[in-house]
């Protein structure tokens, strides 16, 4: 189980509880690269270099900087930064609800898990919780990440609460600009066959399904790397190259020759 990396109050009215929050997803699993030098083959590390003097600038005396005009900037240190922070650092106040179904999937943005930070809170966390699921609405508050302050919704999930992030609405882009010219109806003579298609492929969704196939080749291609790094090379064999597959078919013959190579594969298998 992931660390909490963030700690604090869930709040509704004058009911609250300890809660600790951890991101639902994660990308410690991929394939990661190191920047090398290839003549050395050391590694190559980054730093911030000052664009006038060129001199590398120690840790100590980065700071956060506000342009007010060419050149000239207003300097925030953390402290300053801290004597900002909002209630919402550390508590999460449901200020209202809305019916579950009701925000846009393109609005959420990154889902965390948010569960009891002890005993003691365990029944006011199930309480809020579960009422929202009677109800079937989300919480909306707010909530400072990354010294940015989030809007987010709590929608309860099994025995606890997935706290999801909200984009701002100037990052949506409205989807009437991309779909106002495509066709409102498709052919009917086609639907049917595109259905049968549909029901042919249908089955329960499998984490397996969104697989990484060039996390897969990428390791492939590394423990190849070592082990000829152990063995002599052997010269690689010419490949033919493919033909392209033309793209100008009938759309009805096309989909007939898919409902029938799916009915066959169903009978063999």
């Amino acid at each position: 189980m992931a660390r909490p990396y963030w700690k604090g109050y869930l709040k509704l009215s004058l009911v609250t509880c300890p809660v600790a929050m951890s991101p639902a997803t994660s990308e410690a699993e991929k394939v990661r690269f190191h920047t090398i030098n290839k003549e050395t083959g050391n590694r190559v590390i980054s730093q911030y270099i000052d664009s006038v003097t060129g001199k590398p600038v120690k840790e100590e005396n980065e700071a956060k900087g506000y342009a007010r005009g060419e050149n000239d900037y207003v300097i925030l240190t953390d402290d300053d930064l801290d004597a900002v922070a909002l209630d919402t650092v550390r508590t999460i106040d449901i200020e209202k609800f809305v019916p579950a179904n009701s925000i846009e999937w393109v609005y959420l943005d990154t889902p965390h898990y948010l569960v009891p930070n002890d005993q003691v809170g365990n029944e006011a966390f199930a309480v809020i919780r579960d009422a929202m699921k009677a109800d079937k609405v989300v919480g909306v508050s707010k909530l400072v990440i990354g010294r940015r302050e989030r809007a987010v919704i709590l929608e309860p999930r099994d025995e606890g609460i997935v706290l999801w992030t909200l984009r701002f609405g100037d990052e949506v882009r409205p989807e009437e600009n991309y779909f106002e010219d495509i066709e409102d109806e498709a052919d009917p003579d086609l639907v049917p066959l595109v259905q049968k298609l549909i029901k042919q492929k249908t089955e329960r969704w499998s984490p397996d399904m969104v697989s990484d196939p060039i996390q897969e080749s990428l390791l492939k291609l590394i423990a190849d790397k070592k082990k000829a790094l152990r063995s002599p090379k052997k010269p690689a064999k010419a490949k033919g190259q493919a033909v392209a597959p033309s793209n100008v078919v009938n759309i009805m013959d096309a989909l007939r020759k898919s409902v029938a190579s799916e009915m066959k594969t169903k009978r063999s298998g």
